[in-house]
């Protein structure tokens, strides 16, 4: 394809509502397709992140005391923006992440979806009256918890940061954003319409650099009130050992190893559909893909025809043309694929289709790898207990019910889990017996800005969306008024 230019977008910290050059120096972001530097960014560390905080505290004392309704007409002013700049937006999320354009643009819609719902939901944060046995009133007031750092990853560059922005500041929080130094760009064109907006100075603002900095400083302060970060589960287990002295509010969501099942009563051809569309968004390199893939051996060769076949149609290219996948981030996750590939045929499992990376071509200097079927997966295999962050779907082989829910829960790991049955008996069990934080039943979306998102045991705490979103944000406050003259 022709060279295309990244569109224009700032590339300065934003503090204070003033866009301002690093004390780090620059780095580099790169196009994962192609290897070409896209743009260099200002770099900022603890000086700017300093910065940050004394910007969101001073921001609070006003933001926290303005009315819902006018909070919400700044964020509905905001989804404007994003609406109407969703065509840039995703084009620089393709060119620094890689996932297909129309993901791409499906990402930037989800963004006006959420700020809506917060803008709207931010407006019935309600408290309560409890009866009271005496003369006194007895208030259950909710506010703000404070001042936020949120901590966001690479893999969804624009959406997991205004799922954690919009809350905050529809319940009356300020927000220090530290975005995936892989990917900057996208949360500095978002900053970029913030500003436009017409939002406070101080309410929200962005330092970019290295994590082992910003994020230590952010979790130790004592003027972070909330911690929110999604990422890796060794990463978060190190920033919520960080913020433990300061007995802050934080909420996680973690590393996944899906489970995705197909018992004998299920309807195949949709179960295989699901697993196709679902496995290859973003590349595979989605907490909630599906990982480990649990036939019933009754229809294991006609579900494994199904998806050879469906796999004929699945695409690798760049971003911007719009294939089925795009490349994978860096190099690291390529090695890791490789060597889960390796360790399971040597252990007996067997490639498919796919399993080598793409060096050929408009392939060269990017990080690309065929889309693979495994089949014979075991627990011998490492790819049974490791999460794989691509385009990997292995195959296993049960027979009994209670025993894949078993080996289903057999992980550290609990975000997301899929199956899929037609017998409304295994439809009640194995969703109440599955230790996952969400559960699809004969289907795989379980992502909407009204419903909770988030995962038990390694894959964190506290929920994302819904009512339950704007939750994580909130203090309760108890008040008791004597009424007795």
């Amino acid at each position: 394809m022709a060279k295309i230019d990244l569109p224009q977008v700032e590339t300065h910290l934003y503090i204070n509502g003033k866009w301002l050059e690093g004390s780090e120096g620059t780095f580099e972001v790169k196009n994962p397709a192609t290897g070409e530097i896209l743009a260099t960014v200002q770099k900022g560390g603890e000086k700017e992140t300093k910065e940050a905080i004394q910007a969101a505290n001073k921001a609070f004392e006003g933001w926290s005391q303005t009315s819902p309704a006018e909070r919400a007409k700044l964020m509905n002013k905001m989804a404007d923006l994003v609406e109407n700049d969703s065509e840039r937006l995703a084009k620089i999320m393709t060119m620094e992440q890689g996932k297909p354009l129309s993901q791409a643009a499906a990402e930037i819609q989800t963004n006006v979806e959420n700020l809506r719902w917060n803008a709207a939901e931010g407006q019935r944060i309600l408290g309560d009256i409890v009866p009271s046995p005496t003369t006194n009133q007895w208030q259950a007031r909710k506010q703000p918890v404070g001042v936020v750092g949120a901590i966001t990853p690479w893999n969804f560059p624009s959406n997991m940061i205004i799922r954690k922005i919009s809350p905050a500041i529809a319940a009356g929080c300020t927000v220090i954003l530290k975005p995936a130094k892989a990917t900057p760009l996208s949360a500095l064109a978002l900053m970029e319409l913030f500003d436009q907006a017409g939002f406070p100075e101080g309410v929200v603002n962005i330092v970019m650099g290295d994590s082992s900095t910003i994020g230590k400083i952010l979790s130790e302060s004592d003027d972070i009130q909330k911690i929110t970060f999604t990422g890796s589960t060794e990463v978060g287990q190190i920033l919520n050992e960080q913020a433990a002295p300061t007995l802050k509010k934080v909420s996680m969501e973690l590393g996944g190893h899906a489970p995705f099942i197909i018992f004998p009563d299920a309807d195949l051809e949709l179960a295989t559909e699901m697993l196709i569309k679902t496995k290859f968004i973003n590349n595979g390199q989605v907490c909630t893909s599906p990982n480990r893939i649990f036939i019933h051996k009754e229809i294991k060769q006609k579900a494994t025809d199904l998806i050879m076949e469906k796999m004929k149609g699945v695409s690798v290219g760049n971003g911007l043309d719009d294939p089925t996948t795009g490349p994978l981030i860096n190099e690291e996750g390529i090695e890791k694929i490789e060597e889960q590939l390796k360790d399971a045929v040597d252990k007996g499992a067997q490639i498919l289709c796919g399993g080598k990376r793409l060096t050929e071509g408009e392939y060269a200097n990017g990080f690309f790898i065929e889309p693979t079927v495994l089949d014979g997966v075991t627990k011998e295999m490492a790819i049974f207990y490791e999460e794989t962050f691509g385009p990997v779907i292995p195959l296993i082989t049960f027979e009994e019910e209670d025993q894949v829910i078993k080996d289903a829960n057999d992980t550290i790991f609990g975000l997301a889990s899929y199956f899929f049955s037609t017998n409304i008996h295994t439809v009640d069990h194995v969703s109440n017996q599955l230790q996952y934080g969400m559960v699809g039943v004969n289907d795989t979306a379980i992502s909407n800005s009204a419903t909770p998102f988030g995962g038990v045991k390694h894959s964190g705490f506290g929920r994302e969306n819904g009512t339950y979103g704007v939750e994580e944000y909130i203090e309760v406050k108890f008040v008791t008024i004597r009424t007795a003259k």
